[in-house]
């Protein structure tokens, strides 16, 4: 399983990544091999409000139907419309082509809200599920 430093992570398997007052997300290494072959994810829309620890979409494979997320509070900016077309980049590449959606953040120094994991506990949380 791959945990990428420079992170955060959510316990319900959610990654963000700051880049100034944007966070992009998407779901961890660990939840698309747990979850199996991706074949459709219900994002938010563009201008959608997400509260963080709120559920804000879906993510389905063949195996089950799991809710998204948001880690962050704000409003959605992008969503990666290539996922539509071809969601299996969720399991190929779930840190980099699979990213999900792109927030504004409500808070304007980009600071994260309490709660998040930093890679090292991610990787405890989820070292016996592997």
């Amino acid at each position: 399983m791959t945990v990428p430093p420079g992170l955060r992570y959510t316990q319900e398997h959610e990654w963000v990544a700051i880049d100034g007052s944007t966070a992009s997300i998407g779901i961890t290494d660990h939840a698309q091999r747990a979850l199996g072959d991706v074949v459709y994810v219900e994002m938010p829309a563009v201008g959608a409000a997400v509260t963080a620890g709120q559920p804000c979409g879906e993510v389905e494979s063949t195996k089950s139907v799991s809710d998204l997320y948001s880690p962050v509070d704000g409003e959605v900016s992008e969503v990666n419309e290539e996922i539509n077309e071809d969601p299996g980049l969720v399991n190929a590449d779930p840190y980099g082509a699979g990213w999900l959606f792109r927030v504004r953040l409500a808070a304007a120094d980009g600071e994260l809200p309490p709660g998040l994991l930093s890679p090292a506990d991610y990787a405890e949380l989820t070292k016996d599920t592997e």
